[in-house]
């Protein structure tokens, strides 16, 4: 495979999340209202439309709009810019995880920037417990942390290099 088809795949996959992302976000605000709540499977998963204004599960949502627009545009900015030099040098399977991981931090931060909001849509219960709501976004960039995880608990073997 040549260096360019090894990388324009990781980039691929990554504008795919954010377009799935983007299209499921603007389904679900043209056709559902704010806090309605539509039962898919009973118990256990809703499509609810919510908009979220701070970061993941609500975090700073309550913190001034000038501290979490610091913090959340511009502390991802950064994390997208090392996302994409790490996705652009590294050889291994970790690429694929990354890209989920960039192209789900762009479909949030193209939201921030353009709404200062975050639309999410899927809602899980499991048993008791409501997760709190997320979307495509979320989904892709957890599977991508999660992958990095399993890769870092796989380990690598040592080999010794020869002087």
């Amino acid at each position: 495979m040549t260096p360019v088809s090894y990388r324009t795949g990781p980039l691929l996959l990554a504008a795919v999340v954010f377009a799935l992302d983007r299209i499921t976000k603007i389904a679900i605000e043209r056709s559902v209202s704010v806090w309605d709540s539509y039962p898919i499977i009973p118990n256990v998963l809703n499509i609810v439309y919510t908009r979220n204004t701070g970061a993941a599960f609500g975090l700073l949502r309550d913190a001034p709009e000038s501290v979490r627009l610091a913090v959340l545009v511009g502390g991802s900015m950064l994390i997208l810019l090392m996302i994409a030099w790490m996705l652009w040098r590294d050889q291994t399977a970790v690429r694929w995880a990354l890209a989920l991981i960039l192209g789900g931090a762009a479909g949030n931060l193209y939201d921030r920037i353009l709404i200062g909001s975050v639309t999410d849509f899927i809602q899980v219960f499991l048993g008791s417990y409501e997760w709190p709501s997320f979307n495509v976004a979320d989904s892709a960039i957890c599977i991508g942390a999660v992958l990095i995880a399993l890769d870092l608990l796989k380990g690598r073997k040592y080999v010794p290099q020869a002087n």
